[in-house]
């Protein structure tokens, strides 16, 4: 049964508190940046039609919300998450507000889809957070959710200080409560939630050509030394900085093999009652 009331989060009642693994550094926000409906929500595309209403759970600096926005004009579209500071300005049928994935700040049955790209892996409670998405969406609506799986990353060539980097990331992530291999958790999250039907399917994306290559790798790169990763990678007593500097190294030489291959194993769902 759907809860009208989202302050009952989880069995304890209180609201947990997440740490984000990746931060808002320039180099996280330059990759969220690249983010499209093309790229990342391409399964949620028959829905986008115009008139139906969205929320856009965790929208970060908004690139999908947006274009969201122009797929389903003139319907309303909402994007939250946790700070405005990396919020773009509202434009045409698109509004950014402040919000909480566990206390939606919206009635019952208020929007026609919900979705939420890359959020669930980073919550400590994700099947709270689904069930909220659930109440806020309408009977016949549709909630949309993809999350990556780091496990189920793969790349060539090898190299140790990307396994490192990888060995790393995994245990930040646990040591904030997150799961970073949440694509593989995703229909069971869903089940939890309650949700009756459930449409599972995934999808890549595909770093080989030397230009797609070299951004992903400074991207990484740089987020291996000096994002909220890193810090709490050094705070958490997992890695040193001259071991930050040699993977680093790493991902810039990957990049420069001229055969390198990187995928990124996402899970996807379009959960309905």
């Amino acid at each position: 049964m759907r809860t009208s009331n989202p302050d009952v989060i989880g069995n304890s009642g209180e609201m947990p508190e997440d740490t984000y693994t990746h931060g808002h550094h320039a180099s996280v926000l330059r990759s969220h940046n690249q983010r499209t409906v093309e790229n990342s929500a391409a399964y949620l595309i028959p829905h986008l039609v115009s008139g139906v209403s969205v929320l856009d759970v965790g929208c970060g600096p908004g690139t999908i919300t947006l274009e969201i926005g122009e797929r389903v004009a003139p319907g309303r579209v909402v994007g939250i998450d946790v700070s405005d500071d990396f919020m773009p300005e509202a434009a045409h049928n698109v509004t950014f507000e402040v919000g909480d994935a566990y206390a939606l700040a919206f009635d019952d049955d208020s929007f026609d889809i919900v979705h939420a790209h890359q959020v669930l892996q980073h919550l400590s409670d994700p099947v709270s957070a689904l069930r909220e998405m659930r109440r806020v969406v309408k009977p016949d609506g549709v909630v949309a959710i993809r999350d990556a799986d780091y496990a189920a990353m793969s790349w060539w060539p090898a190299d140790p200080r990307l396994d490192r980097w990888r060995e790393i990331y995994r245990a930040v992530a646990y040591k904030n409560d997150a799961e970073p291999d949440a694509a593989r958790r995703l229909v069971d999250w869903a089940t939890q939630a309650g949700f009756g039907e459930i449409a599972p399917s995934s999808s890549t994306w595909t770093f080989a050509l030397p230009d797609d290559r070299a951004w992903w790798s400074e991207t990484w790169a740089t987020r291996t030394t000096t994002s909220a990763f890193a810090h709490q990678a050094l705070e958490y007593g997992l890695t040193t900085a001259d071991e930050q500097a040699d993977i680093a190294g790493g991902w810039r030489a990957w990049a420069a093999y001229p055969t390198s291959w990187w995928a990124v194993l996402h899970g996807q769902l379009l959960c309905r009652e």
